[in-house]
């Protein structure tokens, strides 16, 4: 398992487009407009991708948006507290889901 993902994947990514050309033109036209300019800043983009990216369990995307959130000005303490927003956030999604849990065990204590 530890050989499924591969560091020369990132950089060529790209070359997934040989299957559906028209497809991954779009993904990537959109994907660009996403991180363009607008009203987050480049930097906030990043940390949001670097906490969404740890949500996600993507080690590409983790790679790629730590280097990202370097070159676009964040520090380690910003990056790591991008990460801790998206661990709460997975955290209590999970224990938000304790409601329904707690719905069942009283109707089945009745």
């Amino acid at each position: 398992m530890s050989d499924y993902y591969q560091a020369e994947h990132l950089p060529n990514f790209g070359q997934v487009a040989e299957g559906s050309p028209e497809l991954a033109k779009k993904f990537f036209d959109y994907y660009g407009a996403v991180f363009a300019d607008g009203a987050l800043s480049a930097r906030e983009k990043a940390l949001i991708a670097l906490a969404v990216a740890h949500a996600v369990q993507c080690p590409y995307c983790i790679d790629a948006y730590s280097k990202e959130s370097l070159q676009q000005g964040a520090d380690l303490e910003q990056m790591t507290e991008a990460l801790h927003v998206a661990t709460a956030i997975r955290g209590g999604a999970s224990l938000v889901h304790g409601m329904q849990m707690l719905d069942h065990v009283k109707q089945l204590a009745m």
